[in-house]
This record gives structure tokens, sequence and C-alpha cells, in this order.
């Protein structure tokens, strides 16, 4: 293994509110490229994508505010957290609206992700875990 695939156990990514911090937090996963397959790598950034557009959305941060991304990585797991110290929410949402343009977000982690869940502990997170493929 070469030097440029070499990851610390986990890495945290500070990004702004805006519009463009969706796109931001998938790119901060390019660096997993080494570390997990392709199928689950693109799992991951659909996710993380999906969870910072939430927070973007729907957390009510004010222009100083911030959204965080962290990465861990697990002997059989990779695990990313999204957190912000937005309003949250209460539960689990039901499934999404058919023809509806939004409400896919927990939706998609709840089904593409082998672990999930959230917490409330002045601030809000979300979390989820995409397992490794052994050989």
């Amino acid at each position: 293994m070469d030097e440029a695939e070499i990851l610390p156990p986990g890495f945290e990514v500070r990004l702004a509110p805006t519009d463009r911090a969706p796109a931001a937090a998938r790119r901060c996963l390019d660096r997993l490229h080494a570390r997990l397959d392709p199928d689950g790598l693109e799992t991951m950034r659909l996710l993380v994508s999906e969870l910072v557009t939430n927070s973007v959305r729907h957390a009510r941060l004010e222009s100083s505010g911030w959204i965080n991304v962290a990465v861990e990585e697990k002997p059989r797991a990779m695990r990313v957290a999204v957190s912000d110290p937005g309003i949250g929410f209460d539960e689990r949402p039901g499934p999404p609206q058919p023809g509806g343009g939004s409400g896919w977000g927990l939706h998609l982690v709840e089904q593409l992700a082998d672990r999930w869940g959230f917490s409330k502990d002045g601030e809000t997170k979300v979390w989820f875990e995409i397992d490794r493929q052994t050989a």
C-alpha cells in the first residue's frame, strides 16, 4: 500500500449550510476510493448527499451555522455521521409520498444503509454504516 492510500481511522469536514454543501460532502468521500468497493462508495456518496441536503433545507441554520460530516473506518464497515445544531426532527418519518419532490433522504438511508440511526443531544446527528465487502 502506498502513502496515498493510508488514511487515519477517520476524518471530519465542517461545511457551510449552503446549496454547495452536498457536493462538497460527496467530494470529501473521494479519499475513500481505495478503502471501499465502488458500489459501496457510490452508496455512501448518495446517502451523505441526502443527509447534508436535509441539513441545508430543514435545519433552519443561520449563515454562520455549520454541517459536520464525520467518517470513521471500522474493521467491517464505514460509518458516516452528519450533524448540525439545527431544529432536528421528532421521529423517523414514514415513506415518502409518490410524486412528492422531497422526503426521500431518510427513506433512502433506511433502504440502502446496513445500519443507521439518529440522536439529538445539543445537535442533531444522523449516522449510517455501509458494510465493507470481504473476499
